[in-house]
């Protein structure tokens, strides 16, 4: 059996040796689209993350049994061309479900915290030359209390939800697909969560009902000082909108997710004027070292199950 990975750079440093008992293995770090159909040629499994395997190469491909999509979310593979050729199609569910909530938390924190405007105040020396014990001059508050808003109450948005009331916050939740129903915690309208709400959390799926969800009309009518936390898909949250918003109200944003990634060199968000308002991290929230090992074990087995 030939396997070829075609970007194990998004793996990291995870071990990738379990691949090697399954039979020949092809590592490439990136693929260009220009690549794809000379390292696929003549395989029988393709283990992709982000490339895209179009028709075309399956056509092209006529060894091919099996791809791997070393991730939840299976749009990069043309589905409807692998049913025609009769290929296997696998992706790999919940792996990386206790790393996305950890990190909703670590974003909400560092933004609730200030914790850039300390940790900057205490190594550019600031802190050495202060006449007190302590500096209080970026307010920061409590969950306890705070109404917390859910976006997408499945795996992820349940138990960040249970965490949230752990730390006493009210629970209340909106459907995007208007069909779920969790008696566990309040259900809402979108507009009484935006309006209502201290904090925002999305962990919804991009689709016709929820791509640009919040635009710039929806976020102005969000309370003063809430914190939206995108940890779904990019375009759930309209980023010129954030760019604009951001300077204009009192409003913190915190996004693990964009349209495009790798980010945009011109991207609005490097204009903006409040940026201790946005944190951005480069899509990580899936890929803890324990997530990543996960993703990989789970592929081997899928790959030893083919039949």
């Amino acid at each position: 059996m030939k396997i070829v990975l075609l970007d194990a750079l998004t793996f990291g440093e995870t071990d990738l040796s379990g691949f090697d008992s399954l039979g020949e293995v092809e590592v490439f770090q990136t693929t260009p689209e220009d690549e794809i159909q000379k390292r696929i040629t003549n395989c029988d499994v393709i283990v992709t993350n982000k490339v895209v395997i179009a028709d075309v190469h399956m056509l092209n491909t006529p060894t091919l049994k099996l791809i791997c999509v070393a991730a939840t979310g299976m749009n990069n593979v043309d589905l409807e061309a692998a049913k025609k050729y009769n290929i296997q199609v696998e992706n790999v569910a919940g792996y990386s479900t206790d790393s996305v909530i950890q990190h909703t938390f670590s974003i909400l924190f560092y933004l609730m915290g200030h914790s850039k405007y300390y940790d900057d105040y205490v190594k550019n020396g600031s802190y050495s030359k202060s006449s007190i014990f302590t500096d209080v001059s970026k307010p920061f508050f409590e969950i306890k209390g705070k109404k917390w808003g859910v976006i997408g109450l499945g795996a992820i948005g349940s138990e960040v939800a249970n965490i949230a009331r752990a730390f006493g916050a009210d629970i209340l939740y909106y459907s995007t697909s208007g069909v779920n129903r969790n008696y566990d915690y309040q259900r809402a309208s979108l507009e009484t969560l935006l309006k209502t709400c201290d904090i925002i959390s999305i962990h919804a799926p991009l689709n016709e009902r929820t791509n640009d969800l919040l635009d710039y009309e929806r976020l102005l009518t969000c309370k003063d000082g809430v914190t939206i936390l995108n940890l779904g898909r990019g375009g759930i949250v309209n980023e010129d909108a954030i760019a604009r918003i951001v300077d204009e109200k009192n409003i913190y944003f915190g996004l693990d997710v964009l349209v495009c990634e790798p980010m945009k060199e011109n991207h609005p968000f490097l204009s903006v004027k409040n940026r201790d308002n946005i944190y951005v991290t480069p899509h990580i929230a899936w890929a803890s070292v324990e997530a990543r090992e996960r993703l990989i074990s789970c592929v081997i087995e899928n790959i030893s199950s083919l039949n």
